[in-house]
């Protein structure tokens, strides 16, 4: 059975498969120019783009990383992240992922629409203010993230009432995924928050919008998965682990690795200094911030909001932004390797061709 073409604004993605944002540098101009290139929709994560290609879109550095929010979110490296994507992928829609809990938001926003972004993807907060930004771009389609009907239905009243707009899409991510959750710790095992749980009644809300599409991540991993989402009502889904078993994925070969060799039991939940849990691979990193023997917490960039320039850095215990940032480049000493649950299914390496083609005709 072949899938039914997504409709984001007046963007028409072909193949319902939405590639999570990943960041650093992990779904950059490779992994999201071949998505798209390959029908689905590519995305381009927003987060540390200072890092590109060796740092050089970075203006100012302090011990090898950007310095501030201005160097850590470089509107250079996001430009060039997304001329090289269109390279690969010609006018296909392409879009970018910026977390609402970043400092910069806003201006991040209006740097993604000036460099082309088509789409633009927030979560890691409410985005109350999203259209604020986005006034001089009309055609830009705006997909929030969100966790529940309620933040659906608060999203959708602010933004009648302040901006005369709706989201385009939403999508609904589940306690599976990689990264950050929008759950606590209890909420991420407890069933009626799981994503099977979680879209009919979102759906059945974004009805009440005028049938606004939902795209249903967190656990989602081959062609089952996504039928069985879309027998549930979502028009799509969206998929970040699995994109990471490529060649084109920006990851560096060890961060692929860290995965191929990963247990199901090495995939836990941790404490982040953005307030939320997050999911990764366990790895050295998590010895030494057991033991409070990690790498010195400095604050460079200065990323996000809610760390309070360190403050909660030193609490959990590393600072995400340099830890991240490792584990882009490969080092497995100090690297924070984020993964949903389903990252230890990665046995090797795949096109992202050929991962387009089993998620359309099954394994």
């Amino acid at each position: 059975m072949s899938f039914k073409a997504l409709q984001i604004g007046q963007y028409t993605i072909p193949v319902p498969v939405v590639q999570g944002g990943m960041g650093v540098g992990i779904s950059w101009d490779r992994l999201a120019g071949n998505v798209s290139l390959e029908g689905g929709l590519g995305v381009i994560s927003s987060v540390g783009t200072g890092n590109y290609q060796d740092k050089q879109y970075s203006n100012k550095l302090v011990a090898g990383r950007p310095l501030d929010a201005e160097n850590f979110y470089s509107k250079k490296g996001l430009m060039a992240i997304f001329e090289n994507a269109r390279k690969i992928c010609g006018d296909a829609p392409l879009a970018c992922n910026i977390l609402y809990a970043m400092n910069d938001y806003g201006r991040v926003v209006t740097d993604a629409c000036e460099a082309g972004a088509n789409i633009i993807i927030t979560g890691a907060g409410l985005p109350t203010n999203m259209p604020e930004f986005t006034v001089d771009y009309p055609d830009v389609a705006l997909v929030p993230i969100i966790s529940s009907p309620k933040a659906l239905s608060i999203i959708c009243k602010r933004w009648q009432k302040r901006y005369n707009r709706l989201p385009d899409a939403v999508i609904l991510e589940g306690p599976k995924s990689g990264g950050h959750q929008g759950f606590t710790y209890e909420q991420c095992i407890m069933d009626e928050y799981q994503l099977e749980n979680l879209v009919a009644p979102v759906v059945a809300e974004a009805a009440l919008w005028g049938n606004i599409p939902v795209i249903a991540a967190g656990g989602v991993w081959d062609k089952n998965d996504i039928d069985a989402m879309m027998a549930l009502g979502a028009s799509g889904v969206q998929m970040g682990t699995r994109f990471i078993g490529t060649f084109e994925c920006d990851a560096h070969a060890d961060f692929k690795n860290v995965l191929i060799g990963a247990k199901e039991e090495d995939i836990t939940l941790m404490k982040s200094p953005v307030g939320y849990p997050a999911r990764g691979v366990r790895t050295n990193l998590h010895a030494l911030i057991e033991t409070k023997t990690g790498p010195a917490i400095k604050c460079i960039s200065n990323c996000v909001a809610p760390c309070h320039r360190g403050v909660e850095a030193k609490e959990v215990g590393f600072c995400i932004a340099d830890r991240l940032s490792d584990a882009y480049m490969g080092n497995l000493e100090f690297g924070l390797f984020f993964s949903g649950t389903n990252g230890y299914r990665i046995t090797h390496l795949v096109s992202v061709k050929e991962l387009m083609e089993k998620l359309v005709q099954g394994e």
